[in-house]
């Protein structure tokens, strides 16, 4: 009797560990399955059974379980969503050193006071500013480009608000070209594997360097000779540009958006690996060494449930919303206030 008691005892024991190995397969077989629509989707090229298809489906589970641990933060429903993107299959190191800014200018915290008196809002009072400013429905913001795993988002951004300006100034938006700006800006900066946008402001306006159009240095995304002449046409930028550290004055990032146009900014992005759209309030600390990534913002809307900043990025419109991603106002979220770049067209 006793021995059949203690058989019934193991039984008993026995069977949860079946269950839950049924279940681990159960969910492996789903992460699998998603993993291969994945893999249909953005045309991966991985052979099943291949020791690279399993390395990738682990980073996929974990990617899987990183998405559902940061919408587990959402609060309301216009809160950034996460999901399966394009660098899922990426593991955060390697999404870092494909993707992001590997090289900062050393002393891309210091605040620049070379500015003129349309760039100097922290001496004046600050108005009531408009609620809502989108600089894309007053036709100034060219379309959003793809930088690929050319490390190259500091040019990208900065070309990106020269047109802007231009536009604004002129009335005529036209591309000009980052390629340009990838092969001779190597004052610190190395094209496709990193830069700063201050430093590359400095030597666009030491050098009186004209930006091309695009159409006349087209884009190849790597690194290549530099054919840059003097003679060559193109658009200067104006010496009062700024690199200013509005930590703690968003207000005056506001006022500037609303009051001049579309800014530089740096940004750490590495939680953008998952976005899929939404408002960024949680997961992207703002700390200065955790700068990465470059963007244009081109517009704001205080409108919003989660106030925001309109970010253009160059990762291509399948990213977040039509290639844009929105980042709360008022607390430095991913950075955005650290390093600011406002400028002028000659």
């Amino acid at each position: 009797m006793l021995y059949s008691l203690g058989f019934c005892a193991l039984m008993f024991f026995v069977i949860p560990v079946h269950i839950d190995k049924k279940e681990n397969l159960a969910k492996k077989s789903q992460s699998q399955a998603k993993f291969n629509s994945f893999i249909s989707r953005y045309n991966k090229s991985y052979s099943l059974d291949s020791e690279d298809y399993k390395a990738r489906l682990e980073i996929f589970e974990n990617a899987l379980k990183t998405v559902k641990t940061m919408n587990g933060m959402r609060q309301f429903n216009e809160s950034a969503l996460y999901g399966l993107t394009e660098f899922s299959d990426l593991s955060p190191e390697e999404f870092s050193h494909k993707y992001l800014r590997k090289h900062h200018h050393e002393h891309k915290h210091r605040r620049n006071e070379r500015r003129n008196d349309v760039h100097s809002i922290a001496r004046r009072a600050i108005p009531s500013l408009p609620s809502m400013v989108d600089w894309r429905a007053k036709g100034v913001v060219t379309g959003v480009k793809d930088q690929g795993p050319c490390g190259a988002c500091w040019a990208f951004s900065t070309v990106a608000t020269v047109e802007s300006m231009l536009a604004i100034k002129t009335g005529k938006l036209a591309e000009l070209s980052v390629q340009e700006i990838i092969d001779c800006a190597r004052n610190g900066n190395l094209g496709c594997n990193g830069g700063d946008f201050c430093s590359l402001l400095e030597w666009l306006t030491a050098n009186q360097v004209a930006i091309e159009p695009a159409t006349s240095y087209p884009l190849l995304l790597k690194n290549d000779v530099c054919k840059w002449k003097k003679s060559n046409p193109g658009i200067l930028v104006a010496g009062n540009f700024t690199c200013d550290y509005l930590v703690g004055r968003e207000d005056l990032l506001l006022q500037r958006i609303a009051e001049h146009g579309p800014v530089v900014v740096a940004v750490n992005a590495i939680s953008w690996q998952y976005y899929l759209g939404g408002v960024i309030e949680n997961n992207c600390p703002g700390q200065p060494e955790l700068l990465n990534h470059a963007v244009e913002i081109v517009g704001y809307d205080l409108t919003s449930s989660i106030p925001h900043y309109i970010a253009k990025n160059s990762w291509g419109k399948r990213f977040g919303d039509g290639g844009y991603v929105k980042i709360a106002t008022g607390s430095n979220v991913c950075g955005i206030a650290n390093e600011v770049t406002s400028l002028d067209v000659l």
